[in-house]
């Protein structure tokens, strides 16, 4: 990074808090308009079919949706469909801002709190063919390489210089949600047409859109900085309790961002198991809801706005095995200050470049201590056999007609889980903060 680049980095990112979101005005209603408006609510109610549920959805949440940000990656959209699941990949960057603007004073006096990190950077990753998925967490404190931006500030489109070196944690603060897309883009090797920022409220509003979500505490939980107090066994998140879970560091295993990492893929992982079990992902009614409730919490691309594409997304997950659903952490190394992606990354990069499922080293654990496996699991069933040549068993229709993929086995220093497992989170005591 040169010195001016350096002096432009340090500028944008210092004491100067950019918004995240700039609410507009809506134009006034004609009463007939309105009264139609409810007619064709009381109708889409009515029809209770996915149609109908897209039909209100358009019509309800016109008054609540977040201004959105026109990614470049877009462009490869075209041809989408709206209704059902999504045809072919998906890949959604989810930027998790702590950002206090708007937050009220729930943490933290707004006006002194003026940092906008992206202290979450997760890559959602569906399969073509819906056959897998994974997501990936990018350490906060990881050293990146930053692209040439758009200035989201410059209404002239001004370029920002492209940075050597910055951890990733500062790219929001730097260039905006696109800028944190190009740079994630550029670092895995993959076109990201979705993303979306969320900020303390959202992730609150969006924990209760799903009903909350059951996980297990091994060691109980204290964080003084969070306010979280949680005891041992198995308790159910939501709301402000859910948020103070996904933020604690310091209350759970070494304190550091990679043992946040590992807890917040406990909470994950039981948040898809919880989906798939209530069969929220088959319920248009239950989906419109969880899409409203991100329409009014975050910030979110162009492609987004329309809630059928958020509903297809999520459909996409409906019928993937629960042990080809992956988070895994991005694997990294120390150095002077930070972190650096280690040689496994690419390992990682190929895999999500190639679309295919990926397994972890049986022998790689949670580093950070943050997660154990839960003692009251039921044991994984075991995997059948493919026949052997000779015998008269023969495959299936649907075994014939999708080709297995190749399974990527990841080196042993990229830890994470599926969501077939389930792991407790392990508190860390209060005298060790």
């Amino acid at each position: 990074m040169t010195v001016s680049d350096d002096r432009q980095f340090s500028s944008r990112t210092a004491a100067k808090n950019p918004a995240i979101a700039r609410h507009g005005r809506l134009k006034p209603h004609s009463a007939w308009r309105t009264v139609a408006k409810v007619t064709a609510t009381v109708v889409a109610i009515a029809l209770a079919s996915s149609t109908a549920v897209v039909a209100y959805a358009a019509w309800d949440l016109a008054s609540t949706v977040q201004p959105t940000v026109k990614l470049e990656s877009e462009k490869v959209l075209e041809g989408v469909p709206d209704i059902g699941a999504i045809d072919g990949g998906v890949n959604f960057l989810l930027i998790g801002s702590d950002s206090r603007e708007g937050q009220g004073g729930g943490y933290g006096d707004p006006d002194e709190e003026t940092a906008v990190l992206n202290d979450v950077t997760m890559l959602l990753h569906i399969a073509q063919d819906h056959s897998h998925a994974e997501v990936v967490s990018f350490p906060r404190d990881m050293f990146v390489s930053v692209p040439e931006c758009t200035d989201p500030e410059d209404p002239t489109g001004d370029t920002l210089s492209a940075l050597s070196s910055v951890k990733i944690n500062s790219v929001l603060a730097y260039g905006g949600m696109d800028c944190v897309v190009k740079t994630v883009s550029e670092l895995t090797g993959v076109v990201i047409p979705f993303a979306g920022i969320v900020q303390f409220n959202g992730v609150a509003a969006l924990s209760e859109a799903v009903g909350g979500v059951e996980v297990c505490i091994a060691e109980p939980i204290q964080d003084e900085h969070t306010d979280l107090d949680l005891p041992a066994g198995m308790q159910s998140l939501s709301g402000l309790t859910a948020l103070q879970f996904l933020r604690t560091r310091h209350g759970v295993g070494d304190g550091s961002d990679l043992g946040r990492i590992s807890n917040q893929q406990v909470f994950l992982s039981a948040l898809v198991r919880t989906l798939q079990s209530s069969g929220t992902l088959s319920d248009p009614v239950k989906l419109f809801g969880i899409a409203k409730a991100a329409l009014a919490n975050m910030t979110l691309s162009d492609a987004l706005t329309d809630p059928a594409k958020m509903i297809s997304i999520a459909k996409a997950l409906k019928d993937i095995d629960l042990s080809q659903i992956a988070f895994m952490q991005y694997p990294t190394g120390s150095t002077e200050g930070g972190l650096l992606p280690s040689d496994s990354a690419e390992v990682v990069n190929l895999a999500l470049q190639n679309d295919v499922p990926v397994s972890f080293d049986p022998n790689a654990g949670d580093t950070s201590f943050a997660s154990v496996a839960d003692p009251n699991a039921a044991a994984p069933a075991p995997v059948e056999e493919a026949p052997t040549e000779g015998t008269d068993a023969a495959p299936t229709d649907d075994a014939a007609a999708v080709p297995a993929a190749t399974t990527e086995a990841l080196p042993s220093d990229v830890s994470g889980q599926t969501a077939a497992e389930t792991r407790c989170s392990s508190g860390r005591p209060l005298e060790d903060q």
